[in-house]
């Protein structure tokens, strides 16, 4: 059976992503204080994590409970709660793992690069690569067997599968997303621009939670949006297959092509070698890209027999590595427009902030226009069929991209551990240097999985039409419908809507921190020698305020559409239409703004324009700091919801058409 291949490399996945932690493990976790402080960060990330799973466990079993209800009073499979509760865990997992084992690996990264930077990227990396081939090997396994098992309805029951992963996804996002912030934005505000005192200074009471948010918000809750990314596109696909029926096999061929990205992916992994930091993971991506072409072609030809359909795959490989490209140019500390942001810090924070919104509103160009010819060339090789499968196109290597994505935390850990053990100018360089490259590769992450949400989005907004079309009739698409543009307007305010509900989060829960922090360095006299930080009150501040700040926001994104669907189908229709693209718009802007304002920071801490201290420096702090929420909690949130509203729909249609 050939429905057995992807299901085989998705247990090889797992299998290769156990052995290099086993490797990870073995590696040496440096002195007492290293340990120390690494098994803070990992305690703090777990309590986050078990904290935000109570809340999640009640939603899941909310859910579960309605989808059970409506299948006895609709068409609706039964066996959608199943797979919606199997989509939840297997992306809770995904998440748990990779956050787990980058905060086992950050003291290791750190001691690693005693011996030589190369070292440490290679400890970073591997962290990396086992989220990556975590999130893509649960992804395939759970997609697989639901195929394998049921086939009547099959569609229907997926849909639930990716209700479970988008759910999780956001949730994680978001929660996460307000966490890592609300430390750093803390840590930031009172340490180094009211006290003056380093980044990662041991006195700073928020720098635990600080390093603690980059594991929770970088990783688990990266780790579930791409899982959830990765399920949608694939599941769309098949909807579409099995809709049109264009081709034959063409069920199973979004199966197939991402499982030899998989292959691609551990492959290409061995090219992650050389002394340039940024060129060694840039052979891991291009080599995994260019491999993953070559036997997808040879696979077309003997699955499908016509080459449409890899055209499309093509397509969207090609529309991911550029949408990367354009993040890194507009994000990197080495490109004309972050320079632009840092030399604008000279004249204040002002100025800093209106260069880095510029900068961020004209990123937005090359990967709208990138995607949408991406998208126009698929749909004329293979129809609606063939927008999905430029979607498995471009996640296709995900477990490759992701590896390089998760690499940022880890580096980024392992340079605080470095200053707050206290190890020397020397280790802290090179650490920096880690975490230099790592700043680039997360906003080159961000910037992938925001052009990945989008073209997913797409596909699921397409399978959403084709599939009212089957199941309950035609819906007016017309603009002069009243309902149709309602729905398009009400969805293109959402995505501002969530933005101001997660960036006020962020700053509510800030506000706390830094007061905590300002009393701590006030009564403690930490400063002074006198006291030392109580690192857990700013965990349980981070926590307490994650927690309560992320349940408004992320019900809003399940609620909304079922009330819309309810009341009419084409304002579902243009909710949808309006959400993706005012939120994939809004997503690149806030991610690629937030993350030029940081390296525009770190181009001015590298020793230009002044230096540290210097009032370029303390003026992009402040950039930096506004920057923050966006790129980290409301940017990549985004992505999230505009797929969950697409996933929602589908599921419920049978439930719309009792209405």
């Amino acid at each position: 059976m050939i429905e057995i291949f992807p299901l085989s490399v998705g247990f090889i996945s797992i299998i290769t992503a156990i052995a290099i932690a086993f490797y990870i493990l073995k590696q040496p976790p440096g002195n007492k204080k290293m340990q120390e402080i690494s098994k803070t960060i990992h305690d703090g990330a777990i309590t986050f994590l078990n904290e935000e799973y109570k809340i999640i466990v009640i939603f899941v079993i909310i859910v579960t409970l309605v989808l059970l209800t409506a299948s006895l009073y609709t068409d609706m499979p039964w066996q959608t709660s199943i797979s919606f509760i199997t989509g939840a865990i297997f992306s809770a997992l995904a998440g748990n793992i990779g956050m787990r084992i980058a905060t086992l690996s950050n003291a290791r990264a750190t001691e690693a690069s005693k011996k030589g930077i190369r070292n440490g990227l290679i400890i970073a990396f591997s962290s990396g690569a086992v989220m990556g081939l975590s999130v893509v090997g649960l992804g395939i396994i759970g997609i697989s067997i639901f195929f394998i098992v049921f086939e009547e309805n099959i569609a229907g029951i997926l849909f639930g599968f990716g209700f479970g992963a988008s759910s999780i996804a956001l949730f994680a996002r978001v929660g996460g997303g307000i966490y890592t912030k609300s430390a750093d934005v803390g840590a930031d505000l009172v340490g180094k621009v009211e006290e003056g005192i380093p980044e990662d200074d041991p006195r700073n009471p928020a720098v635990i939670a600080d390093n603690v948010g980059d594991n929770v918000g970088d990783v688990a809750g990266m780790g579930a949006d791409l899982f959830e990314s990765y399920s949608d596109s694939i599941i769309s696909a098949i909807t579409l297959a099995l809709i049109a029926g264009i081709y034959s096999n063409a069920d199973v061929y979004p199966l197939i092509i991402a499982g030899i990205g998989i292959i691609s992916s551990i492959i290409a992994m061995i090219f992650v070698r050389g002394k340039n930091l940024y060129s060694a993971l840039r052979n891991g991506l291009f080599g995994a890209s260019i491999i993953f072409a070559v036997i997808a072609f040879i696979a077309t030809h003997f699955i499908i027999g016509k080459y449409e359909p890899f055209y499309a795959v093509l397509v969207g490989l090609i529309d991911g590595i550029v949408i990367g490209l354009a993040t890194e140019y507009f994000t990197s500390e080495q490109r004309k427009p972050v320079k632009k942001i840092a030399e604008a810090s000279q004249t204040g924070p002002a100025t800093n902030i209106l260069q880095g919104m510029s900068v961020g509103m004209l990123s937005t160009a090359i990967p709208i226009i990138s995607t949408c010819i991406a998208m126009i060339i698929a749909f004329h090789f293979a129809e609606f069929y063939g927008v999905a499968m430029a979607a498995v196109g471009m996640l296709s290597t995900l477990g490759m991209s992701l590896a390089t994505d998760c690499y940022g935390p880890v580096a980024d850990n392992a340079a605080g551990i470095s200053e707050m053990a206290g190890l020397g100018e020397d280790i802290r360089k090179k650490t920096e240097s880690l975490d230099a490259v790592g700043n680039t590769t997360a906003a080159m992450g961000k910037g992938f999985a925001i052009g990945s949400a989008a073209i997913t989005a797409l596909a699921l907004l397409f399978t959403f039409v084709e599939k009212v079309r089957e199941t309950i009739g035609g819906i007016n698409i017309n603009l002069t419908s009243p309902h149709l543009m309602t729905g398009i307007f009400i969805g293109a305010m959402l995505p501002f809507l969530f933005s101001s509900l997660a960036i006020g989060a962020v700053g509510r829960t800030a506000e706390k921190m830094v007061k905590e922090v300002r009393r701590q360095f006030k009564e403690l006299g930490i400063l002074k020698g006198k006291g030392k930080p109580d690192y857990e009150e700013c965990i349980r501040i981070a926590t307490k305020g994650a927690l309560r700040e992320m349940i408004l926001p992320s019900s809003m994104a399940v609620v909304v559409p079922i009330i819309m669907g309810i009341w009419r189908i084409e304002a579902l229709a243009g909710l949808l239409a309006g959400a993706t693209a005012s939120g994939f718009l809004m997503a690149i802007f806030l991610a690629n703004a937030g993350g030029a304002w940081d390296n525009a920071k770190k181009y001015i801490e590298a020793g230009n324009l002044g230096g540290k201290g210097s009032f370029a420096h303390k003026s992009a702090v402040v950039g930096d700091t506004v920057g923050d929420p966006c790129k980290d909690t409301a940017g990549p949130s985004l992505n999230i919801l505009i797929k969950l509203m697409s996933i929602v729909s589908l599921v419920f249609i049978p439930l719309f058409a009792k209405f």
